[in-house]
């Protein structure tokens, strides 16, 4: 059909090309969406802090990371901190602290909105038992507000895993880059991104259909 020949994907093209960049994809995936959660959290306790001098750079953090595209950002540190340490630090190096410190900004407004989700009236209740700001967070409000975000968080991972596509543009080795390498040596580049769109649709599909099945029990448990 269309003279494409998808009877090249064998065992032995996966297994030289495809599967360690799968690995390393998800890696990153993984990685980033801890690191982004947690240095997210961390943003989004800044902002609501009602210090000035914690919410400003923060909010200003995150919305600067929102406006910007991850590729560019993915290239202004691949190509600057080079420049300013004096030494390469790798392209997978590299793309993990990039996704994380982009993927935080996106974190952190779903943790400020699980945040905000949380009845007003338990944070008072935690205020009249005598808890300081911390306490209130780390014992009454984040435990709630995490399980408002289980769904959106894990929607945003599968993004995440879609944009690892990106790191191409640094030559790291993922998922996308395993399948084109395999396509230029066998000489059929057209079939090769075909099969990595169907590997991306399969995967994304399926994990967002738990997701939706995960987004229904909780609102059952509700």
């Amino acid at each position: 059909m269309f003279g494409l020949d998808l009877t090249f994907l064998n065992w032995e093209l996966l297994s030289k090309f495809v599967i360690s960049g799968f690995w390393f994809s998800v890696q990153l995936t993984v990685v980033a969406t801890l690191g982004g959660i947690l240095l997210g959290t961390m943003l989004a306790l800044m902002r609501l802090s009602g210090n000035k001098l914690l919410a400003i750079p923060a909010t200003i953090y995150v919305n600067g990371m929102r406006s910007i595209p991850l590729v560019m950002v993915i290239l202004w540190f691949f190509l600057l901190v080079p420049t300013l340490i004096g030494r390469p630090i790798g392209a997978e190096l590299s793309a993990t602290i990039t996704f994380i410190a982009f993927e935080a900004a996106y974190f952190s407004e779903i943790v400020r909105a699980g945040i905000q989700s949380v009845s007003r009236g338990q944070v008072n209740a935690g205020r009249a038992l005598g808890m300081t700001y911390g306490q209130n967070m780390r014992l009454i409000i984040l435990p709630q507000a995490f399980r408002n975000m289980v769904p959106v968080l894990l929607t945003q991972t599968i993004i995440l895993f879609q944009d690892t596509s990106l790191v191409y543009a640094i030559g790291a080795y993922d998922l996308l880059k395993g399948f084109t390498t395999a396509g230029k040596i066998y000489g059929r580049p057209e079939e090769s991104y075909i099969l990595a769109a169907v590997v991306y649709f399969v995967l994304c599909y399926s994990l967002s259909w738990m997701v939706k099945r995960l987004n229904n029990r909780i609102a059952i448990i509700r």
